[in-house]
């Protein structure tokens, strides 16, 4: 985007923030200003919630986690799945009761779901108390937008936003320190026939590669371990950028500042996962061995009406390819059941495929219509009964394959990142590895956001058990 027009949003959020800080100096109901945020859906919208958090902070807000005390409370809706939604409306229909309480309480509602026209329309009829509604392509105007809401006390809505710019500069208040989320890219291109992503997050823009490169060097450098570069297709990173840069390029980067880290991505497209990206992966220093790439279905019929634009033989080729240069790759990705049209041959085809690749675990789901999408319109040709029968036999044979994976690294040695206390036992700790795989072991609460050596002893169907290698 233009430098000048980036440079003039920055300082326009600036004194809208500390316009914000002096209202709610005066509007907060206890010793200093509280908000509440709740993300829902996807790593990408992890990343919102954060810049949107930063924002808050530079207003003067501290985070609460009791919405019964929060001044300003927001929620960042997801749309990819029914359920997510279900839970959204239920969600901010009790917080009814809380602005009855509190009139001077703001509530807010951002992300996916409010790119949706029919969402939006029963917000503004059916919630009244709602007060701020804001798109997935506005944050740059979140600071404006929140002070008009508190200073006039009417409704703002803006969403529907079309901007092929790219707002840098937003400030970012991340919800952990040693493992972070690092958007490389916004929107899609694919169109996937039962996606409403690219309809509520718009076509696809690309960060500058030295934004993205210095932001992971301030990553680094602030002690971040655990690094995961985001977009709805990484591979396609670069599209509108003079001259354009592609994803396995922007990795060779990254990969070269210094430090102890692992540098993780997602979600990659098959169509446009390349040979390049692998041998980078291959012969990178920091980059994880864990490539998660979505195959949705083993049958070529139901890619074609997914509009994946890839055939079960073109993928069967890159994991050919990846398990090659890279041996100790772990394998992950997603699979849709009960796509309309599917039969159970289509659906066996899906199962073959899962036993020739031996994925490391899978993201399952079943089908869930999404209005607005093609998907939308194709006629259904097996019974829910019938799609939860095929549901419950793809867990069994991806939880046999996922014992017999595990079983066999008992006995190496893994480096492993410590994530955290285990609930409801005590002494033990859980990290990841490298292929992305939990690891349970004995440890001090110390050792959380370091890496150590881990000898494994035992293999469950999903998790490790180990000791650690005292050096």
């Amino acid at each position: 985007m233009n430098k000048k027009l980036a440079e003039n949003q920055a300082i326009s959020q600036n004194e809208y923030l500390s316009l914000t800080a002096e209202l709610m100096a005066i509007r907060k109901r206890g010793d200093e200003p509280l908000a509440f945020v709740r993300t829902y859906g996807c790593q990408q919208n992890v990343a919102d919630s954060e810049r949107i958090k930063g924002m808050l902070d530079k207003a003067g807000f501290s985070f609460t986690e009791n919405v019964e005390e929060a001044d300003f409370i927001l929620f960042n809706t997801c749309a990819v799945r029914e359920h997510a939604e279900d839970r959204v409306f239920g969600n901010v229909g009790a917080l009814k009761n809380i602005k009855r309480k509190h009139p001077s309480v703001l509530i807010a509602l951002c992300g996916c779901m409010m790119e949706q026209e029919h969402v939006a329309q029963r917000i503004h009829d059916s919630f009244p108390f709602v007060g701020l509604v804001f798109g997935t392509n506005c944050l740059h105007e979140f600071p404006k937008l929140l002070y008009n809401s508190l200073l006039y006390g009417k409704r703002q809505f803006l969403r529907g936003v079309t901007d092929e710019n790219v707002y840098e500069g937003i400030p970012i208040k991340r919800d952990g320190n040693f493992k972070g989320f690092l958007p490389i890219m916004y929107g899609c291109d694919n169109f996937c026939s039962y996606c409403i992503v690219p309809y509520v997050r718009g076509r696809e823009k690309s960060r500058r590669p030295e934004v993205v490169i210095e932001e992971a060097r301030e990553m680094i450098n602030s002690g971040y371990k655990d690094i995961c570069l985001l977009g709805q297709n990484v591979n396609s990173y670069g599209k509108g950028l003079e001259p354009r840069p592609n994803f396995a390029s922007l990795l060779k980067e990254i990969d070269k500042i210094e430090g102890d880290y692992w540098l993780r991505f997602m979600t990659s497209h098959p169509k446009d996962c390349t040979k390049e990206l692998i041998d980078t992966i291959a012969d990178s220093k920091h980059i994880s061995h864990h490539l998660h790439l979505p195959f949705q279905c083993g049958s070529n019929k139901i890619l074609d009406l997914m509009n994946r634009r890839y055939t079960r033989e073109k993928y069967l080729e890159i994991i050919k390819y990846a398990k090659e240069r890279i041996p100790d790759l772990s394998l992950t990705s997603d699979i849709i059941v009960g796509f309309p049209g599917e039969t159970y041959e289509d659906f066996q085809e899906t199962l073959d495929l899962i036993k020739e690749v031996e994925f490391t675990s899978l993201f399952t789901f079943i089908y869930s219509r999404r209005k607005g999408t093609p998907a939308a319109q194709m006629e259904d040709v097996a019974t829910d009964e019938e799609k939860s029968k095929w549901f419950r036999e793809l867990l069994k044979v991806q939880e046999e394959i996922a014992a017999k994976r595990c079983a066999t690294m008992v006995g190496t040695v893994q480096k492993v990142l410590v994530e955290e206390k285990c609930s409801n036992k005590d002494g033990i700790l859980n990290g990841r590895t490298t292929g992305n795989i939990i690891v349970e072991f004995a440890g001090d609460e110390s050792l959380i956001g370091s890496f150590i050596n881990i000898k494994i002893t035992k293999a469950r169907n999903w998790i490790l058990n180990g000791e650690q290698i005292k050096e």
